[in-house]
């Protein structure tokens, strides 16, 4: 299956983006996939999937039991 692609036309981004790919020894791709999701935290004060992901696997819970565990009802519902 062929993948997406991105069309540039901006010959300073394509030639920036090659280099960067080059230096770190990463696909096109992954550099543009990095700076944009970098662009976004920046802009909309989010947090990337994969940053996320890696902070919750360091909490020490027990969702199941967070999950069948005792609950109580709001007295105002």
């Amino acid at each position: 299956m062929v993948e997406p692609r991105l069309s540039v036309r901006s010959a300073k981004a394509r030639d920036l983006a090659h280099r960067l790919a080059r230096r770190e020894n990463r696909s096109i791709a992954d550099v543009v996939e990095r700076a944009l999701e970098s662009y976004e935290v920046r802009q909309a004060g989010r947090e990337p999937a994969s940053t996320f992901c890696s902070r919750i696997a360091s909490f020490e819970i027990d969702l199941e039991a967070a999950i069948r565990g005792p609950r109580q009802v709001d007295a105002e519902l």
